[in-house]
């Protein structure tokens, strides 16, 4: 694709395409940028592209804007390559859906992702939080090494039994719970559990491949104290987590929800929504619509519309806005953030430019009505 002919997005015209914490922009997942001095990570949505001529004196230019013609030609591209599979083909894909990720995370182990750095910076709530108080029933964790060796068995899997509460699931003492739905190999579990050194934060990770979670397990930094790994598959509404309803703090899907069936999002957005407690917040990152990504499918790769499948089996879809809205909405949540995340990337060395498309969603459960500002009154 050719250079664009595109110009910076003023700062006061950002809200056509986000909602709320309007400028934060960041690398591709998978690409982070750590600053070398370890100092804290600027927030990305500064650099805008005024002079075309100028496309490969950086890597990435932010909000980049896309021309008629150039918005034309994707939607041209995608009709082109949207003929589906046979229905029998696309139930062999789903069937085997748990078989293609075990093959990925076989080969790839903990080689194919770079830990996710800048999630802190797009999401502060995976951040350190300010204290949150203990009821005085609550004792502060143990940093003396438990006695108790055995196990029991949780969902089908053993766990060390000092860290099942009395109440039967783990974590139950904390006052922090976060849980990253789709976790691989610990590229977001593991920045958190290492900048985040909150005593009441409790971790929950889960993968609907065995082999990701069993990768997970061996880490070094894979504490059970602070973290429970555990094999799930979120399109599955039957299978329980092993928390109970309205516990969670926050809930991270990070290019998760796109891995499942269109068919299937609603209701398991909606299993979510219910284990978040009340002002908890679900926090998305996931292709948004004409992605690069979505341009590069070939024919005889399409599932469903917008749909995909990848030469290694794993699907994907590719988002708007308006669907991700109305897939938290009707899961009984509120809009905090709802953006659209347009980037160029340029590869200097060949010449290449690469248009990204994300959408990053942060949505909020209700408070209870006895919560709530009384409206009624």
């Amino acid at each position: 694709m050719a250079a664009p002919a595109a110009a910076g997005v003023p700062v006061a015209e950002l809200s056509r395409t986000e909602s709320v914490n309007g400028a934060n922009r960041r690398p591709e997942d998978g690409q982070d940028q750590t600053p070398a001095d370890g100092q804290k990570r600027p927030q990305f949505g500064t650099r805008f592209l005024t002079d075309p001529r100028q496309v490969f004196q950086h890597n990435a230019w932010d909000n980049v804007e896309w021309s008629k013609e150039q918005e034309e030609a994707a939607q041209k591209k995608v009709q082109e390559n949207s003929q589906p599979l046979p229905a029998e083909k696309q139930e062999e894909f789903d069937s085997n859906a748990n078989e293609y990720w075990n093959s990925f995370y076989t080969i790839h182990e903990n080689r194919f992702f770079k830990d996710r750095h800048w999630l802190f910076t797009e999401f502060p709530e995976l951040a350190p939080q300010q204290k949150h108080p203990q009821s005085s029933t609550e004792e502060a964790p143990s940093t003396e090494p438990s006695k108790d060796t055995s196990t029991v068995l949780l969902n089908g899997e053993e766990t060390p039994a000092p860290y099942i509460e009395e109440t039967g699931f783990p974590g139950a003492s904390a006052s922090y719970r976060i849980m990253e739905v789709g976790c691989g190999v610990g590229n977001t579990v593991f920045p958190i559990l290492k900048t985040n050194n909150d005593p009441g934060l409790f971790v929950y990770c889960c993968d609907f491949s065995s082999t990701a979670v069993d990768l997970v397990k061996s880490n070094q930094e894979y504490d059970p104290s602070r973290c429970h790994a555990f094999v799930h598959d979120l399109s599955d509404v039957t299978a329980e987590y092993p928390m109970p309803e309205g516990s969670l703090d926050v809930i991270v899907l990070i290019f998760v929800l796109s891995a499942l069936h269109p068919d299937k999002m609603q209701n398991s957005i909606n299993k979510l929504a219910r284990l978040l407690k009340p002002g908890g917040v679900l926090l998305l990152r996931d292709y948004g619509r004409y992605d690069m990504a979505q341009l590069r499918f070939k024919k005889g790769r399409c599932l469903s519309e917008n749909f995909y499948v990848r030469g290694d089996g794993t699907r994907v879809y590719f988002f708007t806005q308006e669907e991700l809205h109305d897939l938290f909405i009707g899961a009984g949540l509120e809009k905090v953030q709802n953006m659209v995340d347009r980037r160029l990337q340029v590869n200097r060395g060949k010449q290449l430019t690469m248009y990204r498309v994300w959408v990053q969603c942060k949505y909020r459960k209700n408070q209870t009505p006895s919560q709530e500002p009384a409206a009624q009154d």
